[in-house]
Parts: structure tokens; C-alpha cells; sequence
């Protein structure tokens, strides 16, 4: 790294605090300022702001750089498993956590399950999800921490048939004391079946031995174990079955921890020894057979009655050893293997599993934006649905009904109450003008009195003799002649 970077993501440019007067950073300076310019101080050379996706692809090759290959104990939690195979979980202790991939090319050489809450130790390098800017842990290979897959899975299947009964000793059947044909489950190439075969041959010369071949290790083991105890169930030619298969490693006698061996042991009507591994070599198979021999040749003796050899349990140990050593050189080729490993290849299978993330990060996505969708939709139907209903033209007539018959009812109230209003001021309107009619000053005796054009006389002075009059009374007319009019002053005169 060049000594002018003062952080691992800072790049060089424009010079690294050297002063303005220095010829060896003048051209770099005159690229940046034109001739003739002031030229600030070199505290102020400042980088281009990083763009996003650059600054996490430089960061996440420095991670992956720096942390290549590291080996993380902690305990599984929210485990699940994507459509692509993939397996996505946290890492956790009591004080942090990490996200984990295990892409499906690692996933499917696990030999236990993992669950939530399982302690493991996991080897794998750091990385960086670009499109989150999440830190992540990419496993290579994960472990039971304190145990081996294959135990973990041993134990899981084991409390899986031990609850479903098929280890109790009620179910198990007795062995035939005197088999005549004898049915062997082995590799035909192996030395199990001609050890099988010396015991026979040495302790019960007379009996027969149907040979059924298999596979005893490798992927297809299993399969083919379960094939020929079902080809000896549908011909019943034989007394007793033997199971065997030779000492060796753990994953040497993973097809007799199968469930689907276990099974198919459990389902035969053919009672049936186990004898596979050593002494000290304990499969699901033992358990659910009929009866374990701690080996094939102790099966053959078992099943003739013979007594245990010395000479045979030395075989059996030198057997023991040549499976050590033979797992010791396979582990050392494994780790000359990943020593060797081409990191040019790696890269390729890194980057083809992170665009396989994103593809499931984007079906995540969409899942969630289709249960969106459809409850969107869902509630505009119930809305419409509602509208709708608000729509009805029948309901509508019974609203506009009621509405019609109540406002009927307010009408006729306010046509009662109105009514009621102008009776009383008509009542009232017609006492006022009949205590303002002079017809009814009439009523007291007073008559209202007319000239001849009809004029209302108010003064005894407008009047002259012999002028006519009309005289109106409250009850009746009458018409007059003035015969000698007297005004107010003489009136008085006269009084006086």
C-alpha cells in the first residue's frame, strides 16, 4: 500500500500533503488548477464522494481478503431453507450475531439437520451482501460443535425410532436355533462374506447361504440394502438374515444409521442379525434388529451356535487398524485437497452463489409484494361490494320511501302549525279592526252622518239649512234635513 493512504479506502490523488512549492507534486497540482490559480492548501484535497455500490464492492474485497478462512463457534437461529437449497440462518452468543449462507453444493454434504438452538463451529470467510451492505458469513463446512455430524444425525434418528418403538425388546423376534439357509446382506467382494462362509463352513458344514450383493458404503448403499431385504420378504426361502458389513469409520457405516434401512429391518417378517462394524461400533441398525453381533463372524458363530475365537477377535482388531489408518490418510487427503484448492475456482462458485442469493432475496420480495397485492385487492372487492349494497335500487326505494313517508308526516305538521298561526293572527288581525271600526262606536249610540255627496260631516259649521242628509245608524239608515245648524260658539252663546 502506497504510504500516502491514510485509510484503506482512501485512493491518492492530487498529491499527499506535500506543499504547493514542491516541484514533485506540481504536475499533479497543475492537472487540477489551471495556470496562474491560487492553489489551496494541501489539507483541503479532499476525495470524490464513493458511490454506494463502489464503496461496499471495495469494502467487501478487503473483508474477503482479510478473512478468508476462519472457523465460528455459536448456536443456530432462524433457520430456514430457501427453494434454491440454500440454507440461511444467524450465528449467535450472548453478545452478538452474524448472518450466515450455506449455499446447496455445502448443504447437501452435511450429514446432520441443522435445527435453531444447535451449537456448531462453522469454517467459511467473511463477505459482504452488495445489495444490502450486509456483512455475512459464507460457510464452507459446518459442525456439531463438540460432537461430529454424524453423530448429531445418529442421535436424531435414534430418538425419532426409540419414540415410535421400534427398540423395544417386545417387538424383537427369537433367532432360529437350527437355520438350514442362512441369508447374507453383503458386499460380495469384501471380506465379510468369506468370513462368514469359514465360520459356516468350519461350525455347520450343511448349511446353505444365499448370497444377496450390495453396496456397504457410498451414496447408493442404502438403497440397495433396503432393495434386497425386500427382495427376501416376497421369497421367504431362507430362516434367518445377516446384516454384515466390516469395521471402518463413521462415514464408512452411514448407510446403517439410514432410516430407510432402520425401517425396512423393523418390516421384515425374515428375523434378522446385525453384525456391522466391530465390537465397539454401534449403528441404528443394531438397535432395530432382531439381535446385534458385535461382528459378521461372530454372527455366523452365533447363528451356529459356536463359541467366540481368540484367533478371530485378533483378525478383528488388525481389521480396526487397517480402517484407522485408512481414515487418518483419507483425512490427510482432504486437507492436501483443500490446500491445493484452486482460488481462481472458489471465486467463480462465490460469485455464482451470491447471484443465487440475490435470486432468492428477489423471489422473498415478490412473495411478500404478491400477499400485498392480494389483500389490496381484497379490500377494494369489499368495498365495492359495500358500494354496491349502497346502490341497491330496492334499498334505495325503501330509503327514499321512508324518507318520502317522513317527510309527509313533517308536512303535515308544518301545514297544521302554519294553519294554526294564521287562524290566530287572522283572529287577532279581525279583533283589532273590530275594535278600530266606528260600527262598533255605533254600537254605543253614535250614528255617522253623510251631505249629500256622501261626505262624513266632522262640523256643524259646514252645514246649512236646508242641506240633506243620510244618517247612519249601527241598525239602519235614515236621511235628514237640516233645520237650523248651530256651530260650537253658539252653542256656548246660547247655554250662557
Amino acid at each position: 500500500m502506497s504510504p500516502s493512504y491514510k485509510q484503506p479506502w482512501e485512493k491518492p490523488f492530487a498529491s499527499s500533503r506535500q506543499p504547493a512549492s514542491d516541484p514533485a507534486a506540481r504536475p499533479q497540482m497543475d492537472l487540477l488548477f489551471p495556470a496562474n490559480s491560487s492553489v489551496p492548501e494541501a489539507a483541503e484535497f479532499v476525495r470524490p464522494p464513493w458511490k454506494v455500490h463502489q464503496l461496499v464492492f471495495e469494502i467487501r474485497g478487503r473483508v474477503e481478503k482479510e478473512y478468508r478462512d476462519l472457523r465460528v463457534e455459536g448456536e443456530i437461529s432462524n433457520l430456514h431453507e430457501a427453494a434454491s437449497g440454500h440454507v440461511y440462518f444467524t450465528l449467535k452468543d450472548d453478545r452478538s450475531q452474524l448472518p450466515v449462507v450455506l449455499f446447496r453444493g455445502k448443504a447437501r454434504l452435511l450429514k446432520f439437520t441443522p435445527k435453531d438452538g444447535l451449537e456448531v463451529q462453522i469454517r467459511g470467510g467473511i463477505s459482504v451482501y452488495e445489495d444490502r451492505g450486509q456483512l455475512q458469513l459464507i460457510a464452507e463446512s459446518m459442525e456439531p460443535r463438540g460432537k461430529g455430524a454424524l453423530q448429531v444425525a445418529f442421535e436424531q434418528l435414534y430418538a425419532l425410532l426409540k419414540e415410535e418403538g421400534l427398540f423395544e425388546s417386545e417387538r424383537k423376534r427369537p433367532l432360529p436355533m437350527y437355520p438350514r439357509t442362512i441369508g447374507v446382506i453383503t458386499s460380495a467382494k469384501g471380506a465379510v462374506i468369506h468370513d462368514i462362509l469359514h465360520v459356516l463352513a468350519r461350525r455347520h458344514s450343511r448349511a446353505h447361504v444365499v448370497l444377496y450383493p450390495v453396496a456397504v458404503q457410498g451414496e447408493g448403499a442404502a438403497s440397495d440394502v433396503v432393495e434386497s431385504l425386500a427382495w427376501f420378504q416376497k421369497n421367504t426361502c431362507v430362516d434367518v438374515l445377516v446384516v454384515a458389513r466390516g469395521g471402518g469409520s463413521p462415514e464408512d457405516l452411514i448407510a446403517f444409521n439410514s432410516e430407510d434401512v432402520a425401517r425396512a429391518i423393523a418390516a421384515s417378517i425374515i428375523p434378522v442379525v446385525s453384525a456391522v462394524g466391530h465390537e465397539t461400533d454401534f449403528t441404528i441398525a443394531d438397535f432395530v434388529a432382531d439381535l446385534r453381533a458385535p461382528t459378521p463372524s461372530v454372527a455366523a458363530e452365533i447363528i451356529t451356535d459356536a463359541q467366540y475365537r481368540i484367533e478371530e477377535y485378533l483378525e478383528l482388531l488388525a481389521t480396526r487398524l487397517q480402517r484407522a489408518v485408512g481414515y487418518q490418510r483419507m483425512h490427510a487427503r482432504e486437507r492436501f485437497a483443500q490446500l491445493n484448492a484452486s482460488a481462481i475456482f472458489a471465486g467463480v462458485q462465490h460469485g455464482l452463489a451470491r447471484r443465487q442469493q440475490r435470486v432468492d432475496e428477489l423471489r422473498f420480495r415478490l412473495e411478500a409484494s404478491w400477499q400485498k397485492a392480494f389483500a389490496a385487492a381484497g379490500r377494494r372487492i369489499d368495498i365495492a361490494q359495500a358500494n354496491l349494497m349502497r346502490q341497491d335500487v330496492r334499498r334505495q326505494m325503501r330509503l327514499h320511501g321512508e324518507r318520502l313517508r317522513s317527510l309527509e308526516g313533517s308536512l303535515g305538521r308544518a301545514w297544521h302549525a302554519y294553519s294554526e298561526r294564521c287562524r290566530t293572527r287572522s283572529n287577532r288581525a279581525a279583533d283589532r279592526l273590530t275594535a278600530l271600526s266606528p260600527l262598533a262606536v255605533l254600537d254605543r249610540g253614535y250614528a255617522l252622518v253623510y251631505d249629500g255627496n256622501g261626505t262624513l260631516i266632522k262640523a256643524a259649521k259646514s252645514l246649512h239649512r236646508g242641506d240633506p242628509l243620510h244618517l247612519r245608524f249601527a241598525q239602519g239608515q235614515a236621511d235628514a234635513t237640516v233645520i237650523d245648524p248651530v256651530p260650537e260658539a253658539k252653542k256656548k252663546s246660547r247655554k250662557n
